[in-house]
């Protein structure tokens, strides 16, 4: 079996300290770095060589305090430094010796070590020897830092002697990996030879090439079957892929991308849409209103007034008779968040002139419903929508746009049948087939404007194809989803998972 450098470096170690071993003590004995052992050890997990162990441990490194200990002695072994290895000493000369902070802590830890006592006016030292409590301190010191768990019975007395001192010791609560040979291991390690890196080329690079080294040498084989932990690299939210896969199709197809503000005046949300003024979606209890500010000011209000109202009121040149109710500018300049992206549309088309036809324009924004949070509406998400302004455009072709478009999308299945818009006429939802459902899923709508819409704005009646559908919805379907609030939950896990 191929075993890579770093492996039998891990199994020789552990073969030759003995018991479970932490991946720093390993590091340090076979000449690797600590990240070399983890994957090594990764490696010799799926060939069943060794086991790796993760349980929770506690780190303990040295506070403000135990630097200065550490560095200056405790205070009692400062003290005891002052005696200069006398039996009995008055106390004042100590006193004198060493600060008065540490004088008034070491006066008790002489005593509570058994190292003497101070006596009336001297002090009685006894045994002035080194105690286990200040061995663990010079070797956390060197260390940096030590594992709890790899304190012996003594150094853990001793952890309990420094940890109840203010401000000594600092320990961390940390997850401890160790790693041990199994039977296996054990068994492998006497016909292991010592194989060192620079035999076999693991990694080929540009100076190998140029040198023509790699001629003398052979190449370490891979096992891609071995088991490797999962990478999450950072990626996009899957709302946001979408987004951009969608530009994509867009701009592909030769459409250009236009856009608008959430909020957005009644007159270029609905009126220009030929939406009635007393309609039920412009109730509050469909419609987010605007408190302040609660009218905004129209561009292209003057030019466009006259035909919007009469076309509401009668029908004006349309060929309708419109709504037959008596239109109010005041009510078309109340403030709104935007409910559809089609108001960038109407604003845009307001923008033109038919001279400068034909148009090919899409968006993608936020929209606001007030509608009660459920499974599957939210009272915001994400709408995209299309159209295509062009006096030789016909409702044909809107299908066979739409076929193009969610094809690209990646529905190879597509079907279309009647449907129903207040400013569309003809109409059609568009209907993919999801294989991994078994069924037809209507996924948005689509028309061609108008006239009421398009003829006031444009002045002409000409054929404006239009289509959308929601960005939120599209994204479920992808992910398997079946509540749209989870697209919003912070859930890291569900992320990192979420495929690219």
């Amino acid at each position: 079996m191929e075993l890579h450098p770093a492996e039998i470096k891990v199994l020789k170690t552990l073969g030759s300290l003995k018991g479970p071993l932490y991946p720093k003590q390993i590091a340090d004995k076979a000449g690797i770095s600590e990240d070399a052992v983890l994957r090594a050890a990764g490696w010799l997990t799926t060939k069943k060589f060794v086991e790796v162990m993760e349980y929770p441990d506690e780190v303990i490194a040295l506070d403000a305090e135990g630097e200065d200990y550490a560095e200056n002695g405790l205070p009692e072994r400062q003290l005891l430094n002052a005696c200069k290895g006398k039996q009995r000493i008055p106390a004042e000369e100590v006193r004198k010796a060493v600060p008065q902070q540490v004088f008034s802590i070491a006066v008790g830890w002489i005593r509570r070590k058994n190292h003497g006592a101070l006596a009336g006016t001297e002090f009685i030292i006894g045994d002035a020897s080194e105690r286990d409590d200040e061995k663990l301190l010079r070797k956390i010191k060197e260390s940096k830092a030590i594992h709890l768990s790899a304190l012996d019975e003594k150094e853990k007395a001793a952890f309990d002697l420094l940890a109840s001192r203010k401000n000594v010791l600092r320990v961390t609560k940390v997850k401890t990996i160790q790693i041990k040979l199994t039977p296996d291991g054990e068994k492998i390690i006497p016909s292991l030879k010592d194989t060192e890196a620079s035999d076999k080329i693991g990694q080929l690079t540009p100076e190998i090439l140029k040198g023509g080294s790699w001629k003398n040498k052979t190449f370490r084989p891979y096992d891609v079957t071995v088991y490797v932990k999962p990478n999450h690299p950072a990626k996009k939210h899957p709302l946001r892929r979408a987004m951009t896969e969608i530009r994509q199709i867009f701009t592909g197809m030769g459409f250009r991308e236009i856009s608008g503000d959430y909020v957005e005046s009644s007159f270029w949300n609905f009126d220009a849409l030929f939406t009635a003024q007393d309609h039920p979606v412009r109730d509050m209890q469909d419609t987010f209103y605007l408190k302040n500010p609660n009218r905004i000011q129209i561009p292209h209000l003057e030019r466009l007034k006259d035909p919007v109202k009469q076309t509401h009121e009668n029908g004006w040149k349309t060929g309708s008779t419109g709504w037959q109710y008596k239109w109010k500018e005041d009510e078309a300049l109340k403030t709104v968040l935007r409910t559809h992206t089609t108001c960038v549309t109407s604003r845009y088309l307001a923008s033109i002139t038919p001279a400068d036809l034909p148009q090919k324009v899409f968006s993608i924004g936020k929209v606001f419903r007030n509608e009660a949070i459920d499974y599957k509406h939210l009272p915001e998400f994400y709408q995209v929508e299309g159209i295509i302004a062009d006096k030789n455009a016909n409702f044909r072709g809107l299908l066979g746009i739409l076929k193009e478009f969610y094809d690209k999308m990646g529905f190879k299945k597509i079907r279309f049948r009647p449907g129903y818009f207040p400013y569309t006429e003809m109409s059609v939802e568009p209907e993919v087939y999801l294989e991994e459902r078994g069924e037809w899923v209507e996924l948005g709508g689509a028309g061609i404007f108008r006239p009421e819409v398009t003829q006031p704005i444009l002045g002409e009646d000409i054929p404006v194809l239009a289509w959308g559908l929601g960005l939120d919805r599209v994204v479920t379907l992808r992910t398997g989803l079946t509540d749209i609030r989870q697209l919003y939950q912070p859930d890291i896990d569900a992320l990192r998972e979420s495929r690219l």
